[in-house]
């Protein structure tokens, strides 16, 4: 037989008649005959346009508050019966079963009754059998019948109609099978993921619907993809396409500066997902100049990103620099002009600071779960470990530093003074390594590390960091504690005039 149909009828059976009148008026000019249900019966009526109720067919009116309409044999058999199978046409006459070529049907809004904070009970109403039946049954019998599961999809399918009259092809049908499965499964996922919260079965199932072909991946010659909701995070103002690494480092951008949202002007400036520089000051010009001077080497092509609206003043400094991406709140309208200079540059507006609270990654030939780090270390959490406490004005800065730290890459030390990073060790081997850098880079920039405070990611098995430290001139340090050996840290710090507190949490991030 050949792979082409020609369709001869329809069961229409929506929640969403969004776009629905053009498709319905054309199966009808087409002389496609019209099976409906409950309020998509009463909408075709309403058009003018002849229909049969599914209930004429089965003999039975819609039960239990609608939650039993179309599940019947008469239903299924239609759409189910093996067109070039003589024993399936058999019975599809015999049982007086009608052929449904065509299934037009969306799924009961789940998701977004969840979203909304409905009740358990409006919830559970919103888990589809009905439709999710049709779909799966259509799309399984997609040699003879099309599935249409997404108001998504009805520009195409009426595309599809106008162009062919109603005949459709063994390839288009499997294809819109492929996106009715795709429906399913993602219908499925997210109902599961609701049950879970409280049941906690050690299942992973995760299935996003929206997705974007990147110019390539880390590099030029790998493909790359971004599935999820970019656009409910951000507006982008200007700039050109974002690439995989963009994505990178505005996640981390978004990750770090979610620990200063509620601070004064923050500035921040990251390259390849670690701060080079970050400042708080009263106004958000002096926190970028002074972000800036952490490491403006580094800055060269980074992601910059602000906690405050970008006014004026602040877009005239970032506008000399060359930069990727700019994120903020807000931009004054003047602001947005001259950072539009560059026509490259990207500018994102955040709209808000909610991140999932967990983080997944692919690892060997599977993946890796973990909740997110959001444990961030608070003035109760210190536990002075020294002779010497440190002033008012170190321990805030201490607590400035361990926030850097937490999202910058391990072994990691951060140096800071006076609410300004002054520069970091990141991703090194050894932590003596890390302190090395960090001291190297701050130093290089003029930086007097005086005063300055250390923060570790993790404890310190021997003392040699603090020897290091101490001999350039800092003289408060921050660490989680834990080792067999922390003695050994805190009798140099004892000896020398350091003060030490421990958070009893470490920060490693991989």
């Amino acid at each position: 037989m050949s792979d082409s149909k020609k369709a001869g009828s329809a069961l229409i059976s929506v929640f969403h008649k969004d776009g629905l009148e053009p498709v319905v008026r054309k199966l009808h000019d087409l002389g496609i005959a019209l099976y409906s249900t409950g309020g998509t019966e009463a909408f075709i009526r309403d058009l003018g346009l002849p229909v049969t109720a599914v209930e004429n067919i089965t003999g039975y009116p819609s039960i239990l508050g609608g939650r039993v309409k179309t599940l019947h044999p008469k239903v299924f058999g239609g759409i189910l019966g093996r067109r070039d199978l003589e024993g399936d046409q058999e019975q599809l006459t015999a049982y007086e079963i009608p052929a449904l070529d065509i299934v037009v049907v969306d799924l009961y809004p789940f998701e977004k009754t969840v979203a909304e904070g409905a009740s358990e009970a409006d919830i559970i109403e919103k888990i589809d059998i009905g439709g999710i039946s049709l779909i799966r049954a259509a799309a399984k019998n997609y040699r003879d019948v099309l599935c249409v599961s997404s108001m998504e999809d009805y520009s195409e399918f009426l595309e599809l109609l106008e162009r062919s009259s109603g005949e459709t092809t063994l390839e288009e049908r499997q294809l819109f099978a492929a996106r009715a499965f795709n429906t399913s499964s993602h219908y499925d996922s997210a109902i599961f993921n609701y049950f879970n919260q409280s049941q906690d079965i050690p299942a992973f199932k995760l299935s996003l619907l929206a997705g974007r072909t990147l110019r390539y991946g880390e590099n030029p010659h790998q493909e790359g993809r971004f599935y999820g909701d970019f656009n409910g995070l951000f507006d982008q103002l200007h700039g050109k396409a974002l690439s995989y690494n963009n994505l990178l480092d505005i996640d981390a951008a978004v990750n770090l500066m979610a620990e200063f949202k509620d601070d004064a002007p923050t500035f921040a400036i990251l390259k390849h997902n670690n701060a080079c520089g970050l400042a708080t000051r009263t106004t958000l010009s002096e926190a970028y100049s002074d972000a800036l001077a952490g490491d403006p080497v580094s800055a060269f092509g980074g992601i910059l990103i602000s906690n405050s609206p970008i006014d004026v003043a602040t877009a005239e400094k970032i506008h000399s620099l060359f930069c990727e991406v700019v994120i903020a709140p807000s931009f004054e309208s003047d602001a947005l002009e001259i950072l539009k200079g560059k026509k490259n540059r990207i500018l994102l507006v955040q709209k808000h600071w909610e991140l999932p609270g967990t983080i997944i990654r692919t690892c060997l030939n599977g993946i890796l779960f973990q909740d997110r780090d959001t444990k961030t270390d608070q003035a109760e959490d210190l536990t002075l470990a020294t002779e010497t406490a440190p002033s008012d004005r170190e321990r805030e800065d201490l607590l400035f530093a361990s926030r850097i730290c937490m999202h910058t890459k391990s072994n990691t030390i951060v140096l800071v003074k006076n609410k300004q990073l002054c520069a970091s060790g990141t991703g090194q081997t050894s932590r003596v390594d890390a302190l090395n850098q960090a001291i190297h880079k701050a130093t290089s920039f003029g930086f007097d590390l005086q005063g300055a405070v250390m923060a570790s990611d993790a404890f310190f098995p021997f003392p040699d960091c603090v020897e290091i430290a101490g001999k350039s001139g800092i003289k408060a340090v921050i660490q989680p504690g834990g080792s067999i050996k922390d003695q050994l840290s805190i009798d140099y710090c004892n000896e020398n005039g350091m003060s030490m507190v421990m958070t009893g949490t470490r920060h490693f991030k991989h």
